[in-house]
């Protein structure tokens, strides 16, 4: 892959990892509950859906994906559902007594990792998305194996430091919300972020 178009696909990266969806989301949740540090099992997680998106790319499902209006709506709306499901859950979460600079218990990494993993995991948007973007990138008369591994390494790594921007961004915010009144107001208000993401994706339409 030549350099002028790494930068090209770079660039593209950053806007797409900047713009606000489910991941995000789910980290400035996490980065708001548990601190950065403690978030980045989340943000890992997050990594590995997006990941498997770029390797469901790679093979070629992803071309079936775009193509097949069965399996589009069944993984579209698993996403929406999941979501919902967290949006709920986020809802109904008791209040948190953490201390951001110590460290704390019941973190449950693994469950908040395969929990971040599943959101972009199911989220069709961003296979038919990556199905669209990527080949604009490939130069053809390369090998495309290593230009997707590039790309797909490009993309993890500026998705972990973006997502490392928000939860630092939510653990800032959490330093100003000690009350149980203003945590449940953050409850709900990510509560119902996920709900909008999981609207968002139950309109999201291919052309």
């Amino acid at each position: 892959m030549s350099l002028d178009i790494w930068i090209a696909f770079t660039i593209a990266c950053i806007v797409i990892s900047i713009s606000p969806g489910a991941g995000a989301v789910n980290t400035m949740s996490n980065g708001l509950h548990y601190g950065v540090r403690h978030s980045i099992p989340a943000i890992m997680g997050l990594q590995l859906g997006y990941g498997a998106q770029f390797v469901i790319v790679g093979i070629g499902l992803g071309t079936v994906l775009a193509s097949s209006n069965t399996l589009f709506e069944v993984i579209k709306w698993l996403g929406v559902a999941y979501l919902v499901w967290l949006g709920i859950q986020k809802w109904r979460q008791p209040m948190l007594r953490i201390d951001m600079n110590t460290s704390t218990t019941n973190l449950d990494y693994q469950r908040r990792f395969w929990q971040a993993a599943f959101v972009n995991l199911t989220n069709p948007k961003a296979t038919v998305f990556l199905v669209a973007l990527l080949p604009q990138f490939l130069e053809l008369h390369k090998p495309q194996l290593p230009q997707f591994s590039i790309m797909t390494l490009t993309g993890i790594s500026i998705d972990i430091l973006v997502m490392l921007g928000y939860a630092t961004l939510a653990t800032t915010i959490a330093r100003w919300m000690k009350s149980d009144q203003h945590q449940s107001w953050l409850n709900r208000l990510f509560g119902s972020m996920f709900v909008v993401a999981a609207g968002l994706m139950a309109t999201y339409q291919r052309d």
